[in-house]
């Protein structure tokens, strides 16, 4: 009986901890994407919305239009400028990751919030810094000219694709160094010293051993930058000319804003959602399968 009444009261303070979250993810999560998946369905009229099924919002998505490229192909624009960014992201976050986890012996904890700290500064201050650096008289053409290296200021540093992947890559590389850093704090000191035991060498133990437990860090961070940089408006805004400045955070973003076309805004949402859960999807299984590395690697190394 009294075992009966612990298991109660155990079920009880369970479910007392569980509700707030379960209440907090349902108001603020589910029922916000329910919303903004009925919505995708209606259709925008002049000053209302016709609560009427239809696929028309959709079928907009997919086909050109009229003032500028279809939007199918601003997100397929968009995915190639994400996978510049998440490639620029992980050559500078895996080799500064390495270097403060095996080179650096003291104030490794100093070094590595240094590289945190830019994310204490406002996201809209950052990219700024980007135009006064990249832009015609900015930082970077007054030392070329000084240099002599060039006669005239270059216009193709700022408003153009490659303002925005450097800005981009500046603002999201702390979330990709954090992964990264974290996988390879976790990989035990025994398996590299038992790599140098059994004749491998520093390019050997790399490849065999510190790269493969690594793979889950690296694949969450570059997750963390692809998806990130997909949804980023504010950089191509800031940074990107007529051509670089309109991706398809921007289009969902004037759609709820200035064109107020609500459901039009929700179908290309629901459209990137989809592309970003079946991303997850797809890197979480990545993940779990590198993952393993770290159970079999020791078999691996006898």
């Amino acid at each position: 009986m009294r075992q009966g009444n612990r298991q109660g009261r155990s079920r009880f303070v369970l479910l007392g901890i569980l509700a707030p979250a379960v209440i907090w993810l349902v108001l603020f999560l589910i029922l916000p994407y329910f919303n903004l998946f009925s919505f995708s369905f209606w259709q925008n009229d002049v000053f209302t919305v016709r609560h009427e099924f239809n696929l028309l919002n959709y079928a907009k998505f997919f086909t050109e239009s009229q003032t500028g490229a279809a939007p199918y192909l601003v997100l397929l624009d968009t995915l190639k400028l994400a996978c510049w960014v998440t490639v620029c992201t992980l050559l500078l976050s895996f080799p500064l990751a390495y270097f403060i986890r095996f080179k650096v012996t003291r104030y490794k904890q100093a070094l590595y919030m240094l590289v945190i700290i830019p994310l204490w500064v406002s996201y809209i201050m950052r990219a700024y810094s980007w135009k006064i650096i990249l832009g015609t008289n900015g930082i970077l053409n007054s030392f070329l000219l000084w240099l002599g290296i060039v006669d005239t200021p270059v216009s193709f540093f700022l408003y153009s694709d490659v303002s925005v992947i450097i800005g981009m890559t500046h603002i999201y590389t702390p979330f990709v160094l954090m992964p990264v850093y974290t996988a390879l704090e976790q990989i035990p000191q025994n398996l590299i010293e038992a790599s140098n035991d059994l004749g491998g060498n520093r390019l050997r133990t790399f490849l065999h051993v510190v790269f493969p437990l690594a793979l889950p860090g690296i694949i969450t961070g570059g997750t963390y930058a692809f998806v990130l940089s997909m949804g980023d408006f504010l950089a191509p805004s800031l940074l990107g000319g007529p051509t670089s400045s309109t991706k398809i955070a921007n289009i969902v973003q004037q759609q709820f804003g200035t064109s107020n076309n609500w459901p039009y805004g929700a179908a290309i949402g629901i459209v990137i959602l989809v592309l970003v859960l079946g991303l997850l999807e797809v890197t979480g299984r990545l993940e779990r399968h590198f993952s393993k590395l770290e159970s079999t690697s020791p078999r691996t190394l006898r």
